[in-house]
């Protein structure tokens, strides 16, 4: 895989660390709210390791270390932006099956939990499947040019209906639900009945960690657009999405100042759905002969860099502008 096994060690030492951490400062099983404050200081503290790490590929990791720490600034940039977009995704599958604030944080770490081992398998696969045909990155830009152009004309006011996921009602067909809370428990045993019931606490991690594969098809490809290293797009895409729990905890607060972030990440998967496909012009060209066209398309070479640039800026004028969008409004009203 590139890196030495105990880099490997040491990265997953450090995931579990901090997922303990975590656990303890959240999970308080129902005993207060997280707000936002809280939430703030876990996101730098999460920001800060995550840069550390950074850090640490750049000393240790030899010959081309800055080109390795570039690429995981930009891929952890990248999953950090597409997630930020799916914590709104969360926020309204907990409005939709009445969870109280206090309890989210319980369905928040297991969904990343499982978030983790799906982004481990889905980029080991990623990575085997790119190493042997190279040519699936094309396809994968032509994907990312879909999904960025659909941003543009996602609706926001349509209402998800989780119900409707395919997992949820086969689910419910095998397993008992019942439609009320039972504080923080995702199963509760009906003495009567004499069997066990699964919550909508339950339910709504069963959305979030199917909802968490549709999230993976875009991102993860998103991250290999600037790395075909395993380590960096496993681990900026780990790194980013530990720190999804405390991120949601103080978006949700301030959700509405970000009503034109969907456009600029629409702008960035559209940019890095073409970065891959300027640098698949071989196959490009190759395919254009097969159908009797001559396409004589350059290769280029968008240097790590310049994606960095890009991507921190077009997420920067998204939040700005929605912000200033947002105060006037409110000056107007």
């Amino acid at each position: 895989m590139g890196m030495p096994l105990w880099a490997w060690i040491l990265f997953y030492i450090i995931v579990v660390i901090m997922l303990v951490i975590d656990l303890k400062m959240f999970s308080r099983k129902g005993e207060h709210e997280v707000d936002v404050g809280e939430a703030l200081r876990m996101t730098a503290v999460w920001i800060g390791v995550s840069l550390l790490f950074c850090f640490g590929i750049y000393l240790f990791d030899g010959e081309g270390a800055h080109e390795k720490a570039m690429e995981f600034l930009a891929g952890y940039l990248i999953e950090k932006s597409l997630s930020m977009d799916n914590l709104f995704v969360f926020l309204m599958l907990f409005s939709f099956f009445g969870i109280e604030r206090k309890y989210q944080h319980e369905v928040l770490f297991w969904g990343i939990f499982g978030a983790l081992v799906l982004r481990s398998v889905f980029i080991f696969a990623g990575a085997a499947m790119v190493e042997r045909f190279e040519w699936v990155l094309g396809l994968f830009g032509l994907f990312l040019l879909y999904t960025g152009s659909k941003m543009f004309s996602h609706n926001d006011d349509a209402q998800m209906d989780p119900s409707k996921n395919i997992v949820v009602r086969w689910f419910k067909k095998v397993f008992p639900v019942t439609d009320k809370m039972h504080a923080d428990k995702f199963f509760v045993r009906d003495e009567k009945a004499g069997r066990w019931l699964a919550t909508p606490l339950f339910v709504a991690l069963v959305v979030i960690e199917t909802s968490d594969v549709a999230f993976a098809v875009d991102s993860i490809p998103a991250v290999f657009s600037v790395s075909r290293d395993p380590f960096i797009v496993l681990t900026s895409n780990v790194f980013a999405i530990l720190g999804l729990r405390a991120l949601y905890f103080a978006l949700a607060a301030i959700a509405k100042y970000f009503g034109y972030l969907k456009y600029g990440l629409g702008i960035i998967l559209i940019f890095v759905g073409l970065k891959m496909l300027l640098a698949m012009n071989e196959y490009v060209n190759a395919l254009g002969a097969m159908v009797g066209l001559q396409v004589n398309m350059p290769h280029v070479e968008v240097p790590t860099s310049v994606s960095l640039a890009v991507i921190f800026g077009v997420l920067l004028l998204s939040i700005l502008l929605s912000v200033f969008v947002q105060r006037r409004r409110q000056r107007g009203s």
